[in-house]
């Protein structure tokens, strides 16, 4: 809308600038144990996380020496909802592996 002076229109025009923050990213992390096998681990990555066969040796392999490894970093939601669904999977199937969630 514009303000009328003597018969002139004026019009004011308010640029709002407006910072979009991204949302903090976490990494979803699995642990290693001495029972859930290689096989299974490699399994979980590439079904749960969309990893190619490459991806999911190397992160296991990273998983077995170093102790844990990153599945993937995702928003905090979407890091929930992959840890819950790698514990529901590995208790089906009877091993007790771990996943977690880390600030990235």
């Amino acid at each position: 809308m514009g303000i009328t002076h003597s018969g002139t229109k004026e019009e004011t025009v308010v640029k709002e600038r407006i910072k979009l923050q991204e949302p903090p990213q976490y990494k979803v992390l699995l642990h290693n144990d001495d029972y859930t096998t290689m096989d299974f681990v490699v399994m979980i990555l590439e079904l749960i996380f969309s990893k190619n066969t490459a991806e999911a040796t190397a992160i296991m392999l990273s998983v077995h020496h170093q102790g844990r490894g990153v599945a993937g970093i995702y928003t905090r939601e979407i890091g929930e909802t992959k840890v819950a669904e790698v514990h529901q999977l590995a208790r089906k199937n009877q091993y007790p592996l771990k996943c977690s969630l880390e600030r990235a």
